[in-house]
């Protein structure tokens, strides 16, 4: 009797010492899952390319890596300016009715340090898609209204795009922007608005200038919008790093659809840390074997290791064009030719 009781407990011990190997092992290869999908950005390793792109201030640098993402060929340029360098004037530049290459904004600007392409924009009309902000003024504005289909033909959906701007102090911000030739300033939200979905084919601003929308006084809802006074700020979307964590707004902004989130493209987008620079990044893409572009995801993941508190994606494509000093970093992905915008980013030296 005794030696079956031992025996009992002595299987017992081994069945919990078994289980307890196999949650280790099962924990240890979670740990290593984890590990392997977090390092492919982790690897990725920058050049400081400032040489090739003089003169420059000491508060400007450009940075390239041609390591892999995710073990697929990847190009990318960056470039990271101090905010609070008065040398130095970030601003923008537009057009009405017609489109610029990012050479033609160069020579136009008296050939600023950096140019960046910007705003989604229709080939219709040339006009810009998102808000561009210049000299304390409204010049381009966000499309809140679109058209749905189907047998919604009479709805329509309104998303609040967003947008990176720097105000008069030289601080940065990131925010979901309403606008309106009414407004002096665009309303800015600070966290992103869900989607209103309703028959009307416009939102409406009341008497006092403030946003009104009917369906959030129905549902008792009050929307968080404040005056965004910025001395500049482009737009486009979505946002990508929110808090300093990857928070990506596709669906709120309704910027690509469908699995169109995971492909791979030449993209532009635009950040700030919390040490006070601008981070504009370019990456190449579409050029089978040598740069494939990047996801919105691995995107997001490169501009929070680069420390960006907040950042968001712009224009991409055929779009993706970053000069400095006239100069081309990333090779334009159609053909190597830049491709005509509506707006531009500038950095220009006092």
């Amino acid at each position: 009797m005794l030696f079956w009781v031992c025996g009992f407990v002595n299987s017992k011990l081994m069945l919990k010492k078994k289980s307890f190997q196999i949650l280790l092992t099962a924990g240890l290869l979670l740990a290593v899952c984890f590990f392997m999908s977090t390092s492919s950005f982790a690897q990725v390793k920058w050049v400081n390319v400032d040489a090739d792109y003089t003169p420059l201030p000491a508060s400007v640098q450009v940075f390239k890596t041609t390591d892999s993402l995710d073990g697929k060929p990847f190009v990318a340029y960056y470039v990271k300016a101090k905010l609070k360098d008065k040398r130095i004037e970030f601003t923008v530049d537009t057009t009405l009715g017609r489109r610029l290459t990012p050479l033609q904004f160069y020579e136009k600007n008296d050939k600023p340090l950096v140019v960046v392409n910007g705003t989604f924009f229709s080939f219709a009309t040339n006009q810009n898609l998102n808000v561009v902000i210049k000299d304390g003024k409204i010049v381009g504005y966000n499309i809140h209204t679109i058209p749905m289909r189907g047998k919604d033909t009479f709805q329509y959906r309104h998303p609040f795009g967003s947008a990176i701007g720097i105000n008069k102090k030289r601080n940065a911000d990131v925010a979901w922007l309403y606008t309106d030739s009414a407004l002096k300033y665009p309303s800015a939200a600070q966290s992103v608005r869900r989607i209103i979905k309703d028959s009307v084919s416009y939102l409406p601003v009341d008497s006092t200038k403030n946003i009104y929308y009917s369906w959030l006084h129905s549902n008792k809802m009050i929307p968080v919008f404040k005056k965004w006074k910025m001395r500049t700020a482009i737009g486009g979307g979505p946002v990508l790093v929110q808090y300093g964590r990857v928070e990506i707004t596709n669906e709120e902004e309704l910027k690509f659809n469908g699995k169109a989130i995971s492909d791979k493209h030449p993209r532009t987008c635009m950040g700030y840390t919390k040490d006070g620079y601008l981070i504009i990044m370019a990456i190449q893409g579409r050029f089978p074997g040598i740069a494939e572009g990047a996801t919105l995801e691995q995107e997001a993941r490169l501009l929070k290791d680069l420390g960006c508190t907040e950042a968001l994606n712009l224009d991409g494509g055929g779009s993706s064009c970053m000069l400095v000093n006239g100069k081309e970093t990333i090779k334009p992905s159609s053909n190597g030719v830049e491709r005509p915008v509506p707006a531009v980013f500038l950095i220009k030296q006092n």
